[in-house]
């Protein structure tokens, strides 16, 4: 049984995966039933009960989950250069910056043009330094995660979400 096939009936879903093939013998496959709407509406009708489906995750590709957060980690630093940027611009309009950069000359004593520490340059930088560091944290630690999870599925068995119908 290859890892994308789902048996529902499988109580040991980590035996199969890590231990060889299933304890259980394939059933031969039968071709999928179509039901109309009219048969769909009187299932409904019927009441017959909820659908219940368990799931087991029992593996998480470590370079997959390496893929999704970088992905999600460059996400994360064009949302925050775009933020940085909208409020230096902001504080910038409001005259922030100038309040800032002569309470410094006041209180330095230093009444000569001086470099502002707070230019939009500076910031958009290290704002690039910090993004490069959270996506490369992110992509390290998530593969990470995914190599200690594969490892504990062993003895732990996984997770298991159980999905019903709301019917």
């Amino acid at each position: 049984m290859s890892e994308l096939d789902m048996d529902l009936n499988d109580d040991e879903p980590t035996k199969r995966h890590y231990f060889g093939s299933t304890h259980k013998r394939k059933k031969a496959q039968e071709p999928a039933k179509t039901f109309s709407s009219q048969e769909m509406s009187q299932a409904n009708d019927q009441g017959g009960g909820s659908r219940t489906v368990r799931l087991h995750l029992t593996h998480i590709d470590p370079w997959s989950a390496a893929k999704s957060a970088f992905m999600l980690g460059v996400t994360i630093a064009g949302v925050l250069l775009v933020a940085v940027t909208l409020l230096w611009g902001a504080l910038s309009a409001a005259g922030v910056f100038e309040a800032i950069t002569g309470l410094w000359n006041d209180a330095a004593g230093s009444n000569s043009a001086s470099i502002s520490f707070l230019s939009l340059g500076r910031l958009i930088g290290l704002t690039m330094v910090i993004s490069a560091i959270e996506i490369t944290l992110l992509s390290v630690l998530s593969s990470l995660y995914a190599v200690l999870y594969n490892l504990s599925v062993g003895f732990t068995g996984g997770r298991e979400w159980t999905f019903t119908d709301r019917s």
